[in-house]
């Protein structure tokens, strides 16, 4: 269905998707597509996304404090470790998705990560560099218009597979690269559309 940015009680047009749920507008508002630079933040969302390959973002945006707590803040350096008895804890754990392939990824991915952040310039470099940088900006009107994949997520997403990442499938890699504003995908009539790719998004403090 092609559907254009939508009228809000306050007053703001925005992308469809988040209907009128407080919690999933606050997301759409402050987070997606909003510039992510920082390497561990980074490993973060791409893991949580490919956590959600078979779900809605709602159901696993909903448990991502289960998941920080569960995963401990997404250290990599700390997943890196994990053990078979960690893995069965978190096989264990209901307030996560509890799927074996998906943690094992996890911990799959929280290696390549290190080698690459061992390489050099680090992870957010290595993504970034992709597009140069910048956000690339798109000038959707319709979400029947945003793609689910693109030429450039299928050739981050071989580079990734390639390096040892877990669940990181041209799809995938797209959600994220428009979550963390490697691509500015809120539609044209979207107040967040101007906005995002001039903004940076503030580094979270840990969980204490």
């Amino acid at each position: 269905m092609s559907r254009s940015a939508r009228l809000h009680a306050d007053g703001k047009m925005r992308c469809p998707w988040p209907g009128e749920d407080p919690f999933y507008m606050a997301y759409h508002d402050t987070e997606w597509g909003v510039p992510e630079y920082d390497d561990r933040a980074l490993y973060e969302k791409l893991i949580l996304d490919g956590f959600q390959a078979g779900l809605s973002w709602i159901t696993i945006l909903r448990k991502r404090d289960n998941f920080r707590r569960a995963f401990d803040d997404f250290e990599p350096a700390k997943i890196a470790r994990y053990n078979a008895r960690k893995i069965h804890a978190l096989m264990n754990d209901v307030g996560i998705v509890r799927n074996r392939a998906k943690i094992e990824g996890t911990v799959a991915s929280a290696k390549s990560y290190l080698e690459i952040m061992e390489e050099g310039p680090g992870f957010s470099t290595f993504l970034w560099d992709f597009v140069d940088g910048k956000p690339r900006v798109n000038q959707f009107k319709t979400t029947a218009s945003v793609p689910a994949s693109t030429p450039l997520s299928a050739k981050v997403s071989k580079e990734l597979a390639a390096r040892g990442f877990k669940f990181v499938g041209p799809t995938i890699v797209y959600a994220f690269m428009q979550a963390t504003g490697m691509v500015n995908d809120h539609l044209v009539g979207c107040f967040c559309h101007e906005s995002c790719g001039g903004t940076r998004r503030a580094t979270r403090l840990k969980a204490r």
